[in-house]
């Protein structure tokens, strides 16, 4: 269930983050390092960057990380 605190284009935003830097990760995907690697910085400025944090206290980041993760959970 998503936390209905954060906006839904920040939790894809981080839940974007969360797949490339597993692609990152993978061994499969090699030869697209250079690609993954400026995406995962694309998402980090959006997701550091929301103007959501205006309002919201920087504790909230680790609930976000948590909200985006959630859906992926329960398709696995």
């Amino acid at each position: 269930m998503r936390c209905s605190a954060f906006p839904e284009d920040l939790i894809a935003a981080q839940s974007a983050w969360e797949r490339t830097y597993r692609s990152l990760a993978d061994p499969v995907h090699r030869e697209r390092t250079t690609v993954l690697r400026r995406r995962l910085l694309e998402l980090s400025i959006q997701v550091w960057w929301h103007p959501y944090w205006r309002e919201a206290g920087t504790g909230q980041r680790v609930a976000l990380r948590t909200a985006a993760r959630e859906p992926e959970a329960g398709a696995g």
